[in-house]
């Protein structure tokens, strides 16, 4: 495993962070894993040196928070020995003040997500969207003070577009509240649109980049093809199939051709290819069997030609922006 700062801070993560929306309560998403089933997983990731975990509030209504927790306490002797990341913003009840970025909502979510969490402090407290009904002062200043009260080492922002994540830091800046640190975009072989304006604002201004869905849920993993869906988070994720169309495919057929050529599973070189991208800190790659963290882990190691990079390159298609909201 390699170990790199997180943008321009000090703080060390691994180069793969496990994506821990996969675990918590089937009755959520049906593809969810519960504890049991998650533990062989997470025990394989902390074996294989992954130290960055990325959680929400929102993953099985806080189910895996409270799992996420649990695992890691018990396969790290200390607090210190993982980087630990959750989210605020979707809906926690059926109130109107149990959502967005609102002081009251941050306040309240930060002490929930410790609580199922376990611990004093999260490492990374990240925005999980813009909110349009919050003013960014307020929402800025509610997130500093989580952070001047000790609860959030530092804080991140998530899919959202480049001109909110200046708005924000700007904000911060004239007010001297604490920035942003890092940014969690939609970003893989198949959805390349944050590279118009995301990608070149967070390089220039040094935010560490955490990219979701860097195998497109599975599609770049060879969980869809032109013959049908394949596992069963294929067949019942019905936010995949409005991310990404049939023809992504050529795309993933590309990658799995060069896998083959090079006696990889098809999900390596997917990741090597996003951990090849100079902005990028760490891929958030989600796990249902051990496997797919070995692959992960495996894929730091995986160094693409320039010619294989332009080849997976080559049958892009735009996309509409999408998930900003």
């Amino acid at each position: 495993m390699e170990y790199v700062r997180l943008g321009t801070t000090g703080l060390k993560v691994s180069r793969i962070c496990l994506g821990m929306m996969t675990y918590g309560s089937p009755s959520w998403r049906e593809w969810v894993l519960d504890a049991d089933a998650a533990k062989p997983i997470v025990r394989r990731a902390a074996e294989l040196g992954v130290t960055f975990y990325d959680t929400a509030d929102m993953y099985s209504l806080g189910g895996s928070e409270e799992v996420t927790g649990r695992l890691l306490r018990a396969f790290f002797h200390r607090r210190d020995d993982y980087v630990l990341a959750t989210k605020v913003y979707h809906p926690m009840g059926d109130g109107p003040n149990e959502r967005g970025l609102s002081r009251k909502h941050i306040m309240a979510s930060i002490d929930d997500s410790l609580r199922r969490l376990g611990t004093d402090y999260v490492d990374l407290y990240q925005i999980h969207r813009w909110d349009y009904e919050t003013p960014i002062e307020e929402t800025m200043e509610a997130l500093h003070d989580v952070v001047r009260a000790g609860k959030a080492r530092y804080l991140g922002a998530s899919s959202m577009f480049a001109w909110q994540f200046a708005k924000a830091q700007h904000a911060a800046d004239v007010h001297g509240w604490t920035r942003f640190v890092s940014m969690q975009p939609q970003y893989n072989l198949v959805y390349r649109e944050e590279e118009r304006e995301m990608l070149p604002l967070c390089a220039d201004q040094g935010v560490g980049v955490i990219p979701w869905s860097p195998l497109a849920r599975g599609l770049l993993a060879g969980s869809r093809t032109r013959d049908g869906e394949h596992t069963t988070r294929a067949r019942t994720d019905a936010i995949a199939r409005e991310l990404y169309s049939d023809d992504d495919l050529a795309v993933a057929e590309e990658a799995r051709r060069i896998a083959d050529a090079r006696g990889l599973p098809v999900a390596q070189v997917a990741l090597a290819w996003v951990l090849s991208r100079p902005v990028v800190t760490a891929p958030i790659v989600g796990a249902s069997r051990t496997g797919h963290i070995e692959d992960a882990v495996a894929a730091v190691s995986v160094t693409l030609t320039p010619e294989e990079i332009a080849a997976l390159e080559a049958p892009y298609r735009p996309h509409v922006v999408t998930d900003h909201s």
